[in-house]
């Protein structure tokens, strides 16, 4: 799997629950540049990290990490 792939769909997901990242960073505890990294293919996320993610979107945690078409 290609890392600038991991969280292609993160981006879509947070912009449908109509949160910034700003936003979404706050309410899982990590910084908004974290956010920005991860929807750029970059960074190495916690487990913990990704899980909170996930939960918060209420996405499963396959979700985030599907490659794009």
């Amino acid at each position: 799997m290609q890392a600038d792939k991991w969280f292609s769909n993160l981006k879509r997901i947070r912009k449908d629950a109509h949160l910034t990242q700003e936003e979404l960073a706050k309410c899982v505890g990590v910084r908004r540049e974290t956010i920005s990294q991860l929807e750029a293919g970059k960074g190495n996320p916690s487990l913990l990290t990704v899980l909170k993610i996930a939960e918060f979107l209420e996405t499963p945690v396959d979700e985030l990490f599907k490659l794009a078409d």
